[in-house]
């Protein structure tokens, strides 16, 4: 029941399968055709492999949206679309605007599915997304399918080239299939043919077979209207070998059917032989069509009648053809009642009833003129004037007046669909002009931009080689400076051991032999018993073992290694903290790095070193007011020398206060060995000090001594 309720769904709410079933009795048939029944509801079914994603999310429940009312669904509908405006632009949300668009479609809601169709291709062309902004533009074209055919046919045309260009050929066969659809709606045949041609060619690797079996029924009636009765039954034909291939129910393949064998029998009255439609259609009809689908039955009985009627076999068409009427009365269908009536109307014209033949014939032409059903205001008209010869004139006067409208309507909507494409065309040419232009102003962009890079790049690398040449001379240069400043401080230093060693040994060997003598000689002569004398030799003697000593300290001290030589350096250090203890209340702390080898280091770095210390604690003693200092000499690297003295004391701002004398000194020191001097300290924080030193030997280096 499924199909079937669907069917009448579809059927009982779209103008647009009225309009297609009259242009069937245009050419000159009064039966019934049931192919747009199927095309509609195909086209409107959406197969759900195609529109609806496999996860379906949790706001967007299918099985709940099918158990809610129209009002229902439709207020939850729009609950979602307005949650969705204030969301992420992301492929999530996308598809749920197109899910949301094909719901509202289904409840007949065409201007909002309409509206969430375009913010679908609003936010997809903002992600350059080809898949979505597709299947919004084929959405947007059956929203406008049934009130706006041109509009229609554009945005399936919009769609038909992005499937095309993403390689989705089963839906490039569908939107020629929908523009084929319009084309035959406005009378196209020729352009009809072309198009859905072109869809069953894509079609042929397919397994859509739904597809397929719309696109070669649609080919069948096409033909048809061509007056290519062999061919439109070749693909009506067709059409069922596709049928046996569909999964579907029975019951829904059962409604298939019979659709494809109204449209054979159809061919065959068309051809004349009425007999064998009057034995296919004989076939169909059975009181389990007239339970399941009054509709379809509806339509079979008043073909039958039809071609009984056409054969000249009046029994029980009279029946038949009221029978067909009531049922369709039942239902409401006004196209349908429309047909019917013209049927009885022509019924009753061969059985001499002319009173009532024109009844109904005046009945349907304004049934006709209300539904603005310009096809069976033609046929009524055209019966009428056989039927009413006292007002024949009068309606063949308005059967030309509305030929000639329905002609030049016909003229216009073809010429209007070939502007769409030229205009379509006129305009993707236009672009690809544009981008080639683009591509070549971006080629030539790229290249300037290139060849500008490459100049820089040369220039750079010229001006580093210059460089590197000049460090490298440079260097050269600093390295001959180093050995002879080495070399020269080498000589300096021999000589003045030499000298010192010279010194030592005159002042020991000769002043201290002679004064050792004299001093002897008064010791001796102080056996005299004079006491003033003796008095005074006392004091010379004591004079002269004064002068002894203090030569023998200066002695000792000229033949003594340099102070900071040696690995005594850290003695020193310690020795210089370890005084600390009883001057002041903060703690010193030293941390030797066992690491450096202070005999390698020159004596200008110790000393510097030294006297920095030195002048840093003498700070911290009058100023800091710091419970703990740390004291640390770290060796970094081959020749790099790391200094940090930090104290937890008072601290004082940098950028605000001048710094004194003292702090002064130091830097200038390390300025003078080339080395960094930085402080950080911060009011309530304390201080800390950080000297780097490399030791390696320049000119610049030796040109200042602070010690």
């Amino acid at each position: 029941m499924y199909f079937v309720n669907k069917l009448h769904s579809f059927y009982s709410k779209n103008y647009i399968f009225e309009i297609i079933n009259n242009k069937y009795i245009l050419i000159g048939t009064p039966k019934i055709i049931c192919l747009f029944l199927l095309l509609f509801f195909f086209s409107c079914k959406r197969n759900d492999s195609n529109v609806y994603e496999k996860q379906v999310t949790i706001l967007l429940n299918k099985s709940y949206l099918d158990n809610l009312e129209k009002s229902k669904k439709e207020k939850y509908l729009d609950s979602i679309t307005d949650l969705l405006k204030s969301k992420k632009n992301d492929s999530i949300v996308r598809n749920l605007y197109l899910k949301i668009a094909t719901e509202y479609y289904y409840i007949n809601n065409l201007k909002k599915s309409l509206s969430v169709s375009i913010k679908a291709l609003q936010l997809s062309k903002q992600t350059n997304d080809s898949i979505r902004m597709a299947k919004a533009l084929y959405y947007i074209g059956d929203s406008y399918r049934n009130s706006k055919k041109d509009s229609a046919y554009f945005y399936y045309l919009q769609a038909e080239k992005l499937y095309y260009k993403i390689h989705d050929y089963d839906h490039v066969g569908r939107m020629l299939f929908n523009k084929a659809y319009i084309l035959f709606y406005e009378g196209n045949y020729i352009e009809c043919e072309i198009e859905i041609s072109k869809a069953l060619q894509y079609l042929k690797l397919s397994t859509n077979y739904q597809l397929t079996y719309s696109c070669n029924t649609l080919m069948g009636n096409c033909l048809e209207k061509l007056i290519d009765y062999d061919g439109a039954l070749k693909y009506h034909k067709n059409a069922l070998d596709e049928l046996k291939k569909m999964k579907i129910s029975d019951n829904e393949s059962n409604n298939y059917y019979l659709i494809s064998m109204i449209n054979i029998c159809n061919l065959y009255d068309l051809k004349g032989d009425f007999s064998k439609s009057i034995k296919e259609l004989k076939g169909l009809l059975s009181e389990e069509l007239k339970t399941k689908s009054p509709m379809l039955y509806a339509n079979v009985l008043s073909n039958l009648a039809f071609s009984k009627m056409k054969k000249k076999d009046y029994k029980n068409v009279g029946l038949m053809f009221f029978e067909s009427l009531r049922i369709t009365k039942n239902i409401g269908k006004e196209s349908d009642i429309l047909y019917k009536k013209i049927h009885i109307g022509e019924y009753l014209l061969t059985q001499k009833d002319t009173l009532g033949s024109i009844q109904f014939l005046k009945e349907a032409n304004q049934l006709a003129t209300k539904i603005n059903n310009g096809n069976e205001i033609l046929t009524s008209l055209k019966l009428l004037s056989r039927v009413d010869k006292k007002n024949s004139l009068s309606y063949v006067n308005r059967y030309i007046e509305v030929s000639d409208s329905i002609n030049a309507i016909q003229k216009n909507a073809h010429n209007k669909y070939a502007r769409i494409e030229y205009e379509t065309s006129k305009i993707e040419d236009e672009n690809k002009v544009l981008t080639k232009n683009n591509l070549y102003i971006l080629i030539i962009s790229f290249g300037l931009i290139l060849l500008l890079v490459i100049i820089i790049v040369v220039k750079y690398i010229k001006y580093k080689n210059k460089e590197l040449q000049f460090l490298k001379k440079q260097q050269k240069a600093n390295e001959e400076i180093y050995q002879l400043l080495t070399e020269q401080h080498e000589k300096i230093n021999v000589a003045k051991e030499i000298e010192k060693a010279k010194i030592a040994k005159e002042l020991h060997d000769g002043i201290m032999n002679k004064i050792y003598g004299v001093r002897m000689n008064l010791g001796f002569f102080n056996s005299k018993i004079d006491e003033e004398i003796i008095a005074k030799r006392k004091n010379y003697i004591f004079e002269l073992q004064n002068i002894e000593n203090e030569i023998r300290t200066i002695s000792h001290d000229l033949s003594r290694s340099s102070f900071f030589e040696g690995n005594n350096f850290n003695t020193l250090l310690s020795s210089l903290i370890e005084n600390q203890k009883n001057i002041n209340s903060t703690q010193f702390i030293y941390a030797n790095d066992k690491t450096i080898e202070w005999a390698t280091i020159p004596n200008i770095y110790k000393i510097n070193l030294y006297r920095i210390i030195q002048e840093a604690i003498l700070n911290i003693n009058k100023y800091a007011n710091a419970k703990d200092c740390s004291i640390k000499i770290q060796k970094k690297n081959i020749n790099i020398l790391k200094l940090s003295i930090s104290d937890n004391g008072g601290g004082f701002d940098i950028k605000n206060k001048k710094i004194g004398i003292g702090l002064s000194n130091m830097k200038e020191r390390v300025d003078s060995l080339e080395g960094q001097f930085s402080i950080e300290s911060k009011i309530g924080e304390g201080t800390k000090i950080v000297v780097m030193l490399d030791y390696i030997l320049s000119k610049k280096r030796y040109s200042k001594n602070f010690d």
